[in-house]
């Protein structure tokens, strides 16, 4: 078998799709994107395809090395999410041609299901205690949210006041026992996260999200000392190599990385074997597609310390569409009881619309995260 050809497919609301065509019909889906970078991604996607062409597609361990070493510049998130997206497909034609799901063909799961939570509010976090009830009422155990909007490097106290106003709002209207996970974004800066971090402590949470940035993470260590609060990180780290640091840390309590960034199944399955030998708990990150989930559900089906796994199902990006539109399996994603089941079909064990992602690339998109600014008008961390 050997690979032929690869197509793109900017389609909305902010997504890109690989398919990956081999000549026996087999074909493979992956999902490589950036959000606000796709055109970006994409070009990377198809220089990295003059390697790909009329190789094995079952050669997916080779192929990787070869498209992460071979062009002596390496890493990042336009290289290695194009090559995650590319590397979900291989996966899925491998599943397919065995007529196995790729969790099989990595050893096995672990479990058949898994918990999920689900996003409320939007950006900025406003109005939410409404839906935080609704999203518990349809099953879901966990929630997650913006838990504040931009903060200068040193900010004044009405801006904590209103964040702590927030998530006690939330705690009061869905009780004691519902996770919260309070998703800084990135926004906050270590002169605020380390009393934002202290401020949200008695609402019990279930994790704090990028309290600082990625490139901040030396920050951690006193954020760390201000609560018990576990640590998420990781979703603007692109391999094993980025994870290596903040595991050997220790400041982190879950690993983040994205199916769609961080090189695909091949590179999540070794980040989430790193982390658990440091006991470090594991919750892919995948506010995007159908593609981008089903790769992270085969990932959570092999790997014992994945304990939740974020979704995009009616999240305030998906305007036009949402990710149970471009399939026609649409059971697949089976929700209940707050879980998610691992898919058991060949591959990813989605069957992408093909036909609907053709007419929806038409339209395609220009997805940009808006640009916020300070009372000062120097630009803000959105």
């Amino acid at each position: 078998m050997k690979i032929t050809k690869l197509t793109t497919y900017i389609v909305p609301p902010r997504w890109l799709f690989v398919k990956v065509e081999t000549d026996e019909g087999i074909a493979g889906w992956g999902e490589p994107v950036v959000e606000g970078r796709a055109l970006t991604v994409e070009a990377a996607v198809h220089e990295l395809s003059d390697y790909l062409v009329g190789k094995d597609p079952l050669m997916i361990e080779d192929h990787w090395q070869v498209m992460y070493r071979a062009g002596f510049y390496r890493g990042g998130a336009v290289h290695m999410s194009a090559l995650a997206g590319i590397d979900q497909a291989l996966w899925d034609i491998k599943g397919k041609a065995y007529g196995q799901p790729i969790h099989a063909l990595l050893g096995g799961q672990v479990r058949d299901r898994i918990k999920v939570y689900s996003w409320i509010g939007g950006d900025r976090p406003s109005d939410v205690a409404n839906n935080a009830r609704e999203v518990v009422a349809r099953g879901f155990k966990a929630i997650k949210l913006n838990g504040c909007e931009e903060m200068q490097i040193v900010d004044t106290w009405d801006k904590v006041d209103k964040a702590v106003a927030t998530i006690a709002t939330i705690r009061e209207a869905i009780g004691p026992h519902v996770g919260i996970g309070v998703d800084f974004h990135g926004r906050v800066h270590r002169p605020m996260a380390k009393v934002l971090a202290k401020e949200l402590e008695p609402f019990k949470l279930m994790f704090i999200e990028e309290p600082v940035l990625s490139e901040n993470r030396e920050a951690l260590k006193e954020i760390a000392n201000h609560c018990s609060t576990p640590i998420a990180l990781g979703e603007r780290l692109f391999s094993r190599w980025d994870f290596k640091s903040v595991l050997s840390d220790g400041y982190v309590d879950i690993l983040q990385p994205d199916l769609s960034h961080a090189g695909g199944i091949t590179e999540c399955r070794k980040i989430a074997a790193m982390a658990e030998a440091y006991d470090v708990a594991l919750a892919p990150h995948c506010p995007l597609g159908p593609i981008a989930l089903a790769a992270c559900l085969q990932v959570d089906a092999v790997s014992y310390n994945a304990f939740i796994q974020e979704q995009s199902l009616g999240i305030h990006y998906n305007q036009g569409n949402d990710i149970l539109d471009y399939i026609s399996n649409k059971e697949v994603f089976h929700y209940a009881d707050g879980f998610v089941s691992i898919p058991q079909g060949p591959g990813l064990g989605v069957e992408v619309d093909e036909a609907y992602v053709i007419e929806r690339a038409k339209e395609g998109h220009r997805w940009r995260n808006p640009v916020w600014r300070h009372a000062d008008s120097s630009v803000a961390e959105w």
